[in-house]
C-alpha cells in the first residue's frame, strides 16, 4: 500500500482499547445532534436492487480503468466517488474495503449475491487465475450489453400486442357493463313483449353477468359499502392464488415453463430468447476459462427456465461421464437440431 513506519510501540492491554471505542461513536453522535442530522431509513422491499444497465455501466467503466492500467483498488475507489446509484455505491465501498483486507475481488463480489449473480463471480474468478481480469471484464461488459439489448428488442416486440390486448379488453369491458345493458330497454320497447333472436338474448344475458354484483357484497350492501364485480374480482384472486401455489411446486413450474415454450405466437419468441440465453453464456463462460462442468451448472442456474435448466443437467450428467454435449440437448425437444 505504500506506507512506512514511522513509530513502532508496544500494544496496550486490549480492554482499554475496546472501552475507548465503545466510548467514540457516542461522542461523535453527541456532536451529530449539535449539528447536522444523520437520517439513514432502510424500507423492505426497497432498495438492494440494482438495475442491469446500471451494473452495465459500472462493469465497462471497471473493464476500462483496469485495461489502462490503473491499480483493481484505485480503480473501485474511483468508481465509488462518482456512482450515483445509493446501493451499488455502498457496494463498491465494501468490496474496496474487502480488497484492502486482503480479500480476492472475486471473494469480495461473492459477499454480495443480490447484485453480483454466480456468473459474473465465476467469470471474475477464472480472470484472476489466468491473470487476464481485463479481458473478462470486457467480455462481461459485452455479454451484459448484449442481453440487454436482446431484452430491449423483445420488449418493443411484444409493446404492440399487449397494448392492442389491453385496449380491446378495455373496450369490451364498456361495452358489456354499460352499453349493451341499454340495449335491453330499447329492444322491449320495440318488440313489446316479443322475444328476442337467440344470439342477441346471449349477449344480452352476458353482459348482465358481467355486470351482477351480487356476490358478497352487492347492490343492497350494509353499512353503505359501494358495490363491485364481485364474480369478475373473485374469479381473478382465485386465478392468481391458484398460480402461485402451482408455481411453487416442482411439476407446476415444469408445465407452466413448458407452456411458455410452446404457446402459439410468443412461444417461438421465449423458445429463441432462452436458447441464445444459453448459448451466450455457456460461450462466455468456456471462452473466459471457466471449466465446462462448473460452466454448464452456472447456465443451468441463469436459465430462467425449468425446462431448459432440465436439459442443461442432462447435458451436465453427459459430459461429467466423458459423453457428447450433442445428444442429451436433441433428446430435450427444445433445442433446435442445426
Amino acid at each position: 500500500m505504500g506506507y512506512f513506519p514511522t513509530k513502532v510501540v508496544e500494544a496496550q492491554d486490549k480492554e482499554k482499547p475496546a472501552k475507548k471505542s465503545k466510548a467514540a461513536p457516542a461522542a461523535g453522535a453527541k456532536g451529530k445532534k449539535k449539528g447536522s442530522f444523520d437520517i439513514n431509513i432502510k424500507i423492505p422491499g426497497l432498495g438492494g436492487k440494482v438495475k442491469t444497465k446500471v451494473m452495465t455501466a459500472f462493469t465497462r467503466q471497471l473493464a476500462t480503468l483496469v485495461d489502462a492500467g490503473l491499480p483493481l483498488l484505485r480503480g473501485m475507489r474511483v468508481l465509488e466517488r462518482q456512482e450515483r446509484h445509493p446501493t451499488l455505491k455502498r457496494v463498491i465501498g465494501e468490496i474496496a474495503t474487502a480488497i484492502e483486507g486482503g480479500s480476492t475481488f472475486s471473494e469480495a463480489l461473492a459477499q454480495h449475491p443480490k447484485i453480483f449473480n454466480r456468473l459474473y463471480v465465476n467469470m471474475v474468478k477464472a480472470g484472476e487465475l489466468g491473470g487476464v481480469l481485463e479481458v473478462v471484464l470486457n467480455r462481461l461488459a459485452e455479454f451484459m450489453e448484449k442481453a440487454q439489448k436482446i431484452k430491449g428488442k423483445v420488449v418493443s416486440a411484444m409493446f404492440y400486442p399487449a397494448a392492442v390486448m389491453i385496449v380491446a379488453v378495455v373496450i369490451l369491458a364498456v361495452l358489456m357493463i354499460f352499453v349493451v345493458p341499454k340495449f335491453e330497454s330499447i329492444f322491449a320497447d320495440m318488440l313489446e313483449g316479443a322475444k328476442l333472436p337467440g344470439f342477441t338474448q346471449i349477449v344480452l344475458d352476458l353482459a348482465n353477468m358481467i355486470k351482477s354484483r351480487t356476490i358478497l357484497i352487492g347492490d343492497d350492501a350494509p353499512w353503505g359499502l359501494p358495490a363491485f364485480p364481485g364474480p369478475v374480482i373473485w374469479g381473478i384472486v382465485g386465478f392468481v392464488i391458484l398460480l402461485k401455489v402451482l408455481l411453487k411446486l416442482k411439476k407446476g413450474r415444469w408445465y407452466f415453463d413448458k407452456f411458455k415454450l410452446i404457446m402459439p405466437v410468443l412461444g417461438p419468441v421465449i423458445s429463441k430468447v432462452a436458447i441464445a440465453r444459453f448459448t451466450r453464456t455457456l460461450g462466455t463462460l468456456v471462452s473466459s476459462g471457466v471449466p465446462i462442468l462448473q460452466a454448464l451448472t452456472i447456465v443451468k442456474e441463469t436459465s430462467g427456465n425449468v425446462v431448459v435448466g432440465n436439459a442443461v443437467a442432462k447435458v451436465h450428467e453427459s459430459v461429467k461421464e466423458g459423453e457428447t454435449i450433442t445428444v442429451p440437448l436433441d433428446q430435450s425437444n427444445v433445442f433446435p437440431r442445426w
